[in-house]
């Protein structure tokens, strides 16, 4: 009677292993992009609602993020950077604004590039930067 495994055994069970990670990897990494993706139009609508109580109490759109924390943001949010994106906020002028949200992931981990301004509506694009022209997230 043999004790233990053959070498072939052992390649075998190697091999198996091999492929059950090569079929999770890109799946698990898609779910991490999804996520990131919903996170990144979460963020755009509570910097949203944050300017617009802001501007209901102050009567103008905030110059920075910054300044509002911590009665109306998140320290988090302000700093630019949250969950693999990276949050531009511009003053247009004292009635209106624009944020962008650009991945800062590259590869399997990169997301598309949202764009919101002060009417609340979140719009994307694939390829680059997003902007006002851009297809509305549904």
């Amino acid at each position: 009677m043999r004790k233990g495994f053959t070498l072939v055994e052992i390649m075998i069970v190697v091999a198996v292993v091999i492929v059950l990670v090569t079929l999770a990897i890109p799946n698990i990494l898609s779910s991490r992009r999804v996520a990131n993706e919903g996170a990144a139009v979460a963020n755009l609508r509570t910097i949203n609602n944050a300017c617009q109580l802001y501007n209901i109490n102050k009567e103008t759109f905030p110059e920075l993020l910054e300044i509002m924390v911590p009665d109306y943001l998140d320290s988090e949010i302000s700093g630019g950077r949250k969950q693999g994106y990276q949050y531009i906020y511009t003053l247009v002028d004292q009635d209106h604004f624009t944020i962008n949200a650009n991945p800062t992931s590259t590869g399997l981990l990169k997301g598309k590039f949202y764009f919101m301004d002060d009417s609340g509506v979140v719009r994307w694009n694939q390829s680059g930067p997003a902007g006002a022209g851009d297809e509305i997230v549904k």
